[in-house]
């Protein structure tokens, strides 16, 4: 039965978590261990950045933002273990662990009993954690291979979805470029290359990033016409 209920999450995880925008996935990441694992009643995501911001996104509810928030300040509870830490964490009754006695008041009068935090992901410049969050004491106690599998899943959609992100964005930028050295070649009368060396230049000396000389080429010439 164990077995059949694992097949049947993997088959539905693969239904909801195709690969589509990095923000897209997070929602849906959390929104399906809502629905799909039974003892979890709200779930959310935390980022910890490189410069040791932490950012809670996606939350299902509401209820769960002064929950992730009170955690990030005290430096303590599994949302925040999962993220700086611990790979996966559980604490089944919260109101008894040891590990988090301040949080663990805060979480008791919100009605949240029992949490699992697992971390989803590794990045340069940012990790990852998955927080679930239940209404029943002893909750997550035999958790852990379901909790793998969804924590795989959602890792890799996640890849997916950052590089779907990446290639728009990519997209996005050539296109833009593209624009720029049209405008320049237009107003200038240059060719192709030497509007490109020209744009380059810019980027150069200013310290400037390409793309953004481009965006405020392209932007200019969008506000005269505007103005006509």
């Amino acid at each position: 039965m164990a077995d059949e209920h694992l097949v049947e999450t993997m088959r539905q995880l693969s239904k909801a978590l195709t690969p589509r925008a990095l923000d897209e996935t997070l929602r849906n990441i959390t929104a399906a261990a809502v629905e799909l694992l039974p003892p979890v009643h709200y779930a959310s995501i935390t980022v910890l950045h490189d410069d040791g911001r932490l950012e809670a996104v996606a939350p299902t509810d509401d209820l769960l933002l002064p929950l992730d928030a009170a955690q990030y300040e005290l430096q303590e509870g599994p949302c925040y273990q999962a993220a700086a830490s611990t790979v996966h964490i559980i604490s089944p009754v919260l109101a008894s662990d040891q590990r988090f006695p301040k949080y663990a008041a805060i979480a008791g009068a919100a009605g949240v009993k029992a949490q699992a935090g697992l971390r989803l992901f590794d990045a340069p410049k940012a990790n990852g954690a998955l927080n679930l969050y239940s209404r029943e004491d002893g909750a997550f106690e035999d958790f852990d291979s379901l909790a793998a599998l969804f924590a795989h899943q959602s890792a890799t959609a996640i890849e997916y979805a950052r590089e779907i992100d990446n290639l728009e964005e990519a997209l996005r930028t050539r296109t833009t470029i593209g624009q720029a050295v049209g405008i320049v070649m237009e107003r200038y009368k240059l060719t192709e290359q030497r509007a490109f060396a020209f744009l380059a230049r810019l980027s150069q000396t200013s310290n400037v990033k390409l793309r953004r000389i481009s965006e405020e080429v392209v932007e200019q010439v969008e506000r005269q016409s505007n103005q006509l």
